[in-house]
Formats: structure tokens, sequence, C-alpha cells
């Protein structure tokens, strides 16, 4: 289904995978692991034909479903439900018996109207032939299992959130009965119920798979065998495993490595010092040398031993002096078109204050981040700044960072005063180096933007923090530097997320509730709304 020959992948100038050989076969369903940086979604997009490797060859056979990290579709005013439908082509069809339908009413003559009929049976034996209103029920059923309801399938696509509009995608793709799917962190912005019916639905899946997740359960139940790319070695690591079994032999065969190494070293050591003392005498110099060359062979194949990943060192920016209440928002809604997000929310952030936001998916949770941000106007009310305010905003789909834009430019539009060598250093500490902070942003893997993302807010000197999905896409290790940067944080927090784990390191003080915009003390009684919101 997909093979690969001599594969060479490169981010710049720094090689992410090299000479490998890869091959997905029908039943494969393959964890692609490693950690952020490693190259994941480079590999994906090169297998689903999105970009070309630097070197090697990638040969496709049958369909390919491609869920990126984050999709783009073209058209945002067709309904989420013709876009789930374009999977099998069954959109077009549809529109045109539609057509179809409204011409044989029209008024005609017998010709034009008997025109019209045949029209309509050839479309309709299309249709039919697709599978038709069977399909149509599978797709339906497909968006109810990941959370779409009836009401959502009917709206633009531009009328919805990114959450949702990720969730039509899905659908699409699981919809399409492609051979082979390549799944770029499938599990955002599901609840539990979704996630539990994808873990379902991928375990059953006959065709090829390879799946990009930071969800363990999901790996645990689904994969059969893992892909590990190892960032230090450029090396990709196959595992004809499952993932618990997985986890274990590799530990296995770090120690394994560790051992080899250590046994090298100590041969080495004990030729360099025999070297050593033969070369007192002239007349052992030759045999000296000869011990010297084999110590050199020895550490040329020294077997690689696994090096700590580095995570970045995240601590979010000292705020800057501000007023009692640096925030306030007052009757803000939203609609779009018919379509009433939410109405008349009331808000009022103050100084040091920690505030989520809860809501069942397209309730309006990113939009609200957004009007706070001033990056999106709302229909009614009014955002004030209090004393001092600054904001910083990070954005669940990175659309705040400019891609065709380096790094070090993104952090230089966020830092006009700050020097470039100043910001190479705040670079350097969220693990962009040298010519990476020359790289173009759009170059980057989910898990770096995300990286870049925080890199920005702390050059901002921010004292309100307005986070949407902060530990999206990030790595376990990752994850725990920004919870971690949450709990200690100084100033007032609004955060949206599906993490329970992040709302518990903020120890939220308050909570909104969309779409009522209804404003209360944190309970924990609200914890399990977390993952449902």
């Amino acid at each position: 289904m997909i093979t690969t020959t001599g594969l060479e992948l490169r981010a710049g100038a720094r090689i992410l995978i090299s000479e490998a050989n890869l091959r997905v076969q029908p039943g494969d369903r393959i964890g692609l692991v490693g950690r952020n940086g490693a190259g994941k979604t480079t590999t994906l997009t090169t297998l689903a034909a999105e970009r070309l490797p630097h070197a090697g060859k990638v040969e496709v056979s049958g369909e390919i479903g491609y869920l990126p990290q984050d999709p783009r579709s073209g058209d945002l005013d067709i309904t989420a439900s013709d876009r789930v439908l374009s999977g099998r082509g069954l959109d077009v069809l549809r529109n045109q018996m539609v057509k179809a339908q409204v011409a044989m009413a029209e008024p005609a003559d017998d010709a034009e109207r008997d025109k019209a009929v045949r029209r309509y049976g050839r479309l309709e034996d299309q249709f039919a032939a697709l599978g038709g209103y069977a399909a149509e029920s599978d797709a339906a059923r497909i968006c109810t299992n990941l959370g779409l309801p009836d009401r959502v399938l009917t709206q633009p696509l531009r009328t919805l959130s990114g959450g949702q509009r990720r969730r039509v995608e899905l659908a699409r793709i699981l919809f399409s009965d492609a051979e082979t799917l390549l799944l770029d962190e499938p599990t955002n912005h599901l609840d539990g119920d979704s996630i539990t019916w994808l873990k379902g639905f991928l375990s059953s899946h006959r065709g090829g798979l390879i799946v990009i997740s930071h969800d363990v359960e999901l790996l645990d139940a689904v994969v059969n065998k893992v892909w590990h790319l190892d960032a230090n070695r450029a090396t990709v690591d196959i595992y004809n495993l499952g993932w618990k079994p997985y986890l274990a032999q590799r530990e296995t065969d770090e120690r394994r490595r560790k051992q080899e190494r250590a046994n090298t070293e100590r041969k080495i050591d004990t030729l360099s010092a025999q070297a050593d003392k033969m070369r007192a005498k002239a007349t052992k110099a030759k045999a000296a040398k000869s011990m010297d060359k084999r110590a050199e062979r020895l550490a040329a194949g020294l077997a690689d031993v696994r090096v700590q990943d580095k995570v970045a060192k995240l601590r979010f920016p000292t705020p800057a002096a501000c007023g009692r209440t640096p925030l306030t928002a007052e009757g803000l809604s939203k609609s779009y078109g018919s379509l009433e997000i939410f109405t008349d929310v009331d808000l009022a952030v103050d100084k040091g204050a920690r505030v989520v936001v809860l809501g069942l998916n397209g309730a309006g949770k990113t939009t609200l981040l957004r009007m706070l941000a001033g990056t999106e106007a709302p229909d009614t009310g009014e955002v004030k700044a209090g004393h001092g305010l600054r904001v910083g905003y990070y954005a669940q789909e990175h659309e705040t960072l400019d891609m065709d834009r380096t790094l070090l430019e993104n952090m230089r539009s966020s830092a006009p005063d700050s020097t470039d060598t100043e910001l190479r250093r705040i670079l350097g500490a969220f693990l962009f180096s040298g010519e990476t902070v020359d790289q173009r942003t759009g170059t980057l893997s989910g898990g770096e933007r995300t990286r870049l993302a925080m890199a920005i807010l702390v050059v901002s000197g921010a004292n309100v923090l307005l986070l949407d999905e902060p530990t999206n896409n990030l790595d376990p290790a990752s994850r725990e530097q920004v919870l971690e940067a949450l709990r200690t944080y100084a100033g007032a927090i609004v955060l949206v997320t599906h993490d329970e784990g992040a709302v518990r390191a903020l120890s939220p003080d308050k909570v909104i509730l969309l779409p009522d915009g209804t404003e209360d003390a944190w309970s924990e009684d609200l914890a399990d709304l977390v993952e449902l919101a």
C-alpha cells in the first residue's frame, strides 16, 4: 500500500530521517511516535504526497485518507454535510440531483421534461452505484459518533468552530473508504465518548493505518506496530509489537545499547592505556599505532545510546504592572447568519485571576477568546481594556503565527524592542537554535509551532494570557512543562481546554459556561465537564 526506499527527510539543513525503508501493508495499524520535532508530521505529509522527500522514493497503491493537524478546507461556504459526502464524491452528485428535480418541476414542454427526467435517472443510478442513500446514512452515523449533531451538518463550514471543522474533516476521511488512513492527532477536539468510538473504528480498519497521537490509551487500543523516530540518530526503529510490548522492548533495547557502549568504552580505555605504555619503547611504536587504530575503529562503531530528550524549559512572562481589573467584557454576542452562537456574555478578569471557559463544541469558546484578544469583533457588546492591560493570546490553530515568516521574524514582530541576540537566546531555551531560527514557520510540526507560540508569549510581558488548547500536539514531557508554567504564572489566565490536567494545574477560581455566558465560582463538580467541553 505504501513503500519507501532510501527515504531521507530534512527540516532545513537538519536530517530527520536517513535511508529509511518502510512498508505499510493491509492490516498494519502503525503508531508513529517520537519527541516533538523528530519529524512525525513531516513523515506523514511525505507519505501522503503533500511534500517531496529530500531523497529516496515513496510508492503508493490505493487511495489515501490524510488528516493533517490543522486541516484547511478550500471552500468554507459549503455545508458540513457536503464536505463529509465529498469523501466519496457524493456531494456533487447530490447537488446535481437536486437541480434536476427542480428542472423536472418547472413548466416546460414534454421534450424538456423528458430530458430532465432522463438526466435525473442517470444521476440517481450513479448515486446508487456509490452507495447512495445508504452511504448518506453511514456518513450521518459517523458524524453523530464524532459529536456532530444534525444542525451542525446543515451549516456552512465558515460558521463552525475550529474543533467542529476538524471533526468534519475526520468524518470525511473515515467515510471515504480510503485503503490507507494517515491520521495526525485525530483525538484533538474529541470528547471521551467520541474517542471511545474512534478506538473501535480504527481497531477494525482492515486497510493500512498510520496514526500520530499523544493519547496513549488510543495507541494501546489500536496499534499493532510502532515506528519510533529517533531524533538523535535520524533513524526509524520498527517494532512489530503492540503499544505496551513496544514500551517494554524499547526499554530493553536501550539498556542493551547502554551496556554495549560501556563494554566498548572499557575496551577502548584498555587499548589506549596499553598503547601509551608501548609508545615509550621505539621497538613497539608500530604495535602501539596498531592499537590506536583499533581503538579508533571501536570508537567509530560505538552503539548509539538514547540521549535524554531535551525539553523546552517554559516559564510564562513576569506580568507587566496593571490595575485591579485589567480586562472586562460586557454584553458580548455573536451570530453567523440566523445561527446564534452566544448572547449577552459579561466577564471581568481580575489581576491574577484563573478563569476556565467551558461549553460543548460549537458553543463559542474560541470565538470568545478571539474577541477578548481583539482579533474578532462581537456583534454586540464591548471589550474594555483596564489600566496597563497587556494581552498574550495563544491560538489553538496557530493563526497568530505568520507561516511565511521565519521563527526569528515572528519573534521580532512580537517584541520589536528586543535585540536579535535576546530573541535567539529565548528561542534557544525553546530548543530552536542555529539555522533553525531562520527556517520558515510553515515548515514546523504542530508541536514545534506550539513551542514557538509559547516563546512569543514569553517575550510579550503579558499580564493576561488567553490560552486556547495549549497542550494540544505536545509530547508528555513538553505538556508537563506547560502545566508547570500554568501553576507558577503570576498573571491572569483565561483557559479553554479539553485537558483535565491543564484545568487542575490552573487551580481555577472562576468558570464561564457557554453558550449561556453564566459566570460562577469553580467547583470540582465541574471537572467532569472538561473532557466533554
